[in-house]
């Protein structure tokens, strides 16, 4: 197994939203790209949320979700996996970016969105017994990964529409 790194996050100073996915996947790393995967469906959601579809260019993507006052990041800052399945990462080899800097940059954020259960479990379980989060609403959106085929795209659609509840 190979260790594989996150991104930088995707913020301004601004942002009240943030949104973490877990670590990127094979297509994402090699592209170097948030959700670079042509069947998932971050971007054509979050086109249909915010503007910030697949037919706009990487960068321009970014900076409409950094408009919106939405930051895009991942929960692990390394690890081992074997795949781009979360089932496949090696939990021995997790290392947790840090938040606690993260979120003293961005004191507006009020609001963290888990896209999928692995992220949801993994910042519950290794970053939030070492932040200060009494002040953060933590919600979990179904996956937009291929992988997570038991609902259509019009049902997470519909629960990722909270996001626009600012």
């Amino acid at each position: 197994m190979t260790t594989i790194y996150s991104f930088p996050a995707i913020s301004a100073d601004n942002a009240r939203v943030l949104i973490l996915g877990s670590m990127p996947g094979k297509a994402s790393l090699q592209a170097g790209q948030y959700y670079a995967h042509p069947r998932n469906q971050f971007w054509p959601i979050l086109g249909e949320l915010v503007g910030a579809g697949p037919t706009l260019d990487y960068v321009e993507r970014t900076r409409v979700l950094t408009s919106a006052g939405i930051a895009l990041w991942d929960v692990l800052k390394s690890c081992y996996r074997s795949s781009s399945l979360d089932a496949d990462i090696d939990k021995s080899s997790i290392i947790v970016n840090d938040f606690a800097a993260f979120f003293a940059g961005h004191p507006h954020i009020r609001q963290v969105f888990f896209n999928g259960a692995t992220a949801e479990q993994a910042f519950r379980r290794y970053v939030l017994p070492d932040i200060d989060a009494e002040d953060l609403v933590l919600q979990r959106l179904p996956s937009t990964s291929p992988a997570h085929a038991a609902m259509s795209y019009q049902q997470k659609l519909q629960s990722w529409q909270s996001i626009r509840n600012l």
